[in-house]
């Protein structure tokens, strides 16, 4: 088993040390610029276009991380890359959906208890009790129930707030988030949306989820609402945002994710009081969970079986 492994970053020496070592049977090697040689099995992320030129014997591409859209990206540009009967295999959760539902309540909690107000309210040296909010007068609408987004679902609907599911294409949820309304497709996109408080963009990239996060999204919503965006930074129509916080139809955004990573220093974002920034931490890969999922579907694979976490590339995920 011929295994050739890409990840940009610090980190990368740190991964082949414990690839070789949960599968010692295997040759694995790092790519460099220039090898051609032959590997039944990639495992990267961001491959360059390069790295797949040329390479007709592979059994399966597994991508080191949930999203899959920079390498659907490369391909839907170049698709003779990669041949349509080879799969795209991405990680399931890998240690991401604690962190990813501790990401998201953290931040639906600060603004359910008006913390922002608070602090607010002590730059200026004021002592003012805020009227509370009541969880059934709370709705909350997460978009994407995938993996993550149906732990993150669950975790909401666990709290006490009225929670609304939307995703493309009509998807079961776990029954831990049973009580979620559920809403699928493009025409019902505008009744998920209509009055909630706060929205929770988990939605996987894709050319039809880009920009979603616009003007018509956020007229929707309900006056003063948050906007937590813990997916692409492609699906936000960032000058709408600043409109819409600017005009109080928003009230406050959390982004994890840019349109430019790092965010550059003069982006208005950084700056401004409502806008509330981190550097694409909401749910980080696990190196050790992801390793042992990646090998036991590799060793599926090699007895001749179908490995969980193939993607479907025309939905894209």
């Amino acid at each position: 088993m011929r295994i050739l492994f890409h990840l940009p970053g610090d980190d990368a020496d740190a991964w082949l040390h414990d690839l070789k070592a949960a599968c010692p049977e295997a040759e694995i090697r790092q790519w460099t610029p220039g090898d051609a040689r032959p590997a039944d099995y990639l495992l990267a992320w961001k491959p360059p276009a390069e790295l797949l030129r040329g390479r007709t014997g592979l059994k399966a591409v597994f991508n080191l991380g949930a999203g899959v859209d920079a390498l659907l990206d490369l391909l839907r540009r170049e698709p003779q890359l990669l041949p349509a009967s080879v799969p795209i295999i991405k990680l399931d959760d890998a240690g991401m959906g604690r962190q990813m539902v501790e990401y998201v309540m953290q931040a639906v909690l600060r603004h359910f208890r008006r913390v922002d107000d608070y602090e607010a309210l002590q730059r200026q040296g004021i002592w003012r009790p805020l009227p509370p909010r009541r969880h059934a007068e709370h709705p909350i609408g997460v978009m994407g129930s995938g993996a993550l987004g149906a732990q993150v679902i669950a975790a909401l609907g666990a709290a006490g707030f009225p929670v609304r599911a939307w995703s493309r294409h009509p998807k079961p949820l776990d029954a831990s988030a049973a009580d979620a309304a559920r809403f699928a497709g493009k025409d019902a996109l505008p009744a998920f949306l209509n009055g909630l408080q706060q929205l929770v963009n988990m939605l996987p990239l894709t050319p039809e989820t880009g920009n979603i996060l616009d003007r018509a999204c956020f007229d929707r919503l309900a006056a003063g609402a948050h906007l937590v965006n813990v997916a692409r930074g492609a699906h936000l129509v960032e000058a709408d945002l600043l409109d819409a916080l600017a005009s109080g139809r928003i009230a406050a955004a959390t982004l994890d994710v840019f349109r430019q990573e790092p965010l550059p220093a003069d982006h208005p974002f950084w700056r401004h009081p409502r806008i509330r920034i981190t550097p694409h931490v909401s749910a980080l890969t696990e190196r050790g969970a992801s390793i042992v999922q990646i090998v036991s579907r590799l060793h599926a694979m090699e007895r001749g079986e179908t490995a969980a976490g193939a993607i479907d590339r025309e939905r894209g995920y």
